[in-house]
């Protein structure tokens, strides 16, 4: 279908003017590709009477409006992003989803209710979701307050506290998976690996490509993309255990690692749990693998390579975290220094 050129703004969004009855509609998005794709949708309503004059206006609902931006990016989006969205539209903002988006006054009022009921995070996300809704629909989208949004610590396993949990998860149906979160690897690259071809068995190497992410049925759909450009990469196997398994595990026929993730999450817990461990879960086992890489001295980028972190501000702000033997070393250090500081101030 047929719409105007998108131009670049200095803003860096995309922008196209449609005219459609009679009326001016704006459509920007953050890419060509996005914002081609809902001048389309708004274009193929239309013609299909579908729309009225005044939809550009806000006499559609916010749940219309959610439910059209939602559909002009199910093509373009990852079908993970898409299921959030749906996640949002179905239990946020409950109480306005069914008002016509031109008689709301008060959204701040309607995101101070609603902080009430969920986290703040969850309200970020879901009034970011709604406004970027209510932007492509061409409505006006006040600039509102929220909460801050705390971030919590994450869970992880102290180096000397890995030993103890591979220990702990031999011979469990979910270990292959476990153990390739140890190598750094996110849930969703473990649940791609489901054919021989990302395994070199020969050389004992693991390619990572693609990844599998649920939609919105919670089915999981496999994308050939990674996260980003750094997570396509080759991680050696590292862990013995691994390549014994996936030994076995080709010899006999037997599919690499089958369970579903929300499986893995209750197996590394549940391990967790009956050996004293902290409960940290598939994620907490990936930064136990960049605390390890921490301790164990890499650098920076060996340890961003082998992850697949493509920001380093990233790596150390959310992933790395000190041991806490390490961290008593560098306490103690200081300490010895001020212990020592009248001795040296009589030299």
């Amino acid at each position: 279908m047929v719409v105007p050129k998108a131009k670049k703004l200095t803003s860096g969004n995309w922008f196209i003017q449609l005219r459609l009855g009679g009326e001016s509609i704006p459509v920007t998005e953050r890419t060509e590709k996005a914002c081609i794709a809902a001048a389309r949708l708004i274009k193929a309503e239309y013609l299909a009477g579908r729309r009225d004059a005044e939809w550009g206006a806000g006499s559609m609902t916010v749940g219309e409006a959610a439910d059209r931006y939602i559909r002009s990016r199910e093509n373009i989006l990852s079908p993970a992003t898409i299921r959030g969205y749906y996640t949002i539209r179905n239990n946020r903002f409950r109480d306005v989803m069914d008002r016509p988006v031109n008689s709301i006054s008060d959204w701040q009022g309607i995101c101070n209710a609603e902080a009430a009921l969920c986290s703040e995070k969850t309200l970020k996300n879901a009034w970011g979701f709604v406004a970027s809704a209510l932007r492509h629909a061409g409505c006006a989208v006040p600039r509102l307050t929220l909460p801050q949004v705390v971030r919590h610590e994450s869970l992880w396993l102290e180096p000397d506290q890995i030993p103890v949990f591979t220990k702990a998860i031999e011979d469990d149906p979910c270990e292959i998976q476990m153990l390739l979160a140890l190598h750094g690897l996110r849930i969703s690259e473990i649940c791609a690996v489901t054919g021989w071809d990302k395994l070199d068995m020969e050389n004992g190497l693991i390619h990572v490509r693609g990844a599998a992410v649920p939609d919105k049925n919670h089915r999981l759909v496999q994308k050939k993309t990674n996260k980003n450009d750094a997570s396509r990469r080759t991680v050696p196997m590292m862990i013995p255990r691994l390549k014994v398994l996936l030994d076995k595990a080709k010899q006999a026929g037997a599919p690499i690692a089958g369970a579903s993730p929300s499986t893995v999450l209750r197996h590394v817990n549940k391990a967790c749990a009956k050996h004293g461990l902290p409960e940290v879960g598939n994620h907490g086992l990936r930064h136990s693998f960049a605390s390890l890489c921490y301790h164990l001295g890499l650098s920076e980028r060996e340890t961003m390579d082998l992850g697949g972190w493509s920001d380093a501000g990233t790596m150390r702000r959310i992933y790395i975290h000190l041991a806490r033997k390490d961290k008593a070393k560098a306490e103690n250090r200081i300490k010895e220094f001020y212990n020592n500081a009248d001795e040296f101030a009589n030299e």
